[in-house]
């Protein structure tokens, strides 16, 4: 799939949603679509955080802080070029932390029946995200609101076609 965007017009963007719900997989394949940089922001948990996850509590808004400064400063350097990063951003404070940092940051929400998800992980491995926080994630989780631009795609469908509606989707808020 090819899309008619220079990366200078590619805003930042954050595939958001909860664990499980393609997140990475579309990310990357979106960004490869867009031809700009993509970053799991799994890869930028603080350790304690990903020790923490993996014990099987969820993470706090504190423990949230300094995971979330990372994500706003690898998108704040690449703003002007466009860039994709998978994150939860399960809250709308989470993404306002990142929006100061990138005032043109959009979102792409993969949004699902938390069946699905659990499926996704359980099949995963060396994955440090178990089942047990999935409750969590969807308790936690605060759907795009009015101030935010974003799309909210349903993650039963096929990768290629989330990709496709969401580099769609960008071609039109151009």
């Amino acid at each position: 799939m090819s899309v008619n965007h220079s990366p200078r017009h590619v805003p930042p963007i954050v595939i958001m949603g909860v664990a499980g719900a393609g997140k990475t997989d579309i990310g990357s394949m979106l960004a490869n679509c867009l031809g700009v940089d993509f970053m799991d922001s799994d890869d930028l948990h603080p350790q304690a955080n990903i020790d923490k996850m993996a014990s099987g509590h969820p993470l706090s808004d504190e423990d949230r802080h300094p995971w979330l400064a990372n994500i706003a400063a690898w998108l704040a350097e690449r703003a002007d070029g466009g860039a994709v990063v998978a994150c939860s951003a399960l809250k709308h404070i989470y993404r306002d932390q990142l929006r100061q940092a990138c005032p043109r940051l959009v979102f792409v929400h993969l949004a699902g029946d938390r069946r699905v998800v659990t499926k996704r992980i359980e099949a995963r491995s060396g994955h440090f995200m178990p089942t047990s926080l999935i409750d969590s994630q969807y308790a936690t989780l605060e759907p795009l609101t009015t101030d935010e631009v974003g799309i909210t795609l349903n993650f039963d469908a096929s990768r290629e076609e989330l990709t496709t509606k969401a580099a769609t989707w960008l071609t039109d808020i151009d």
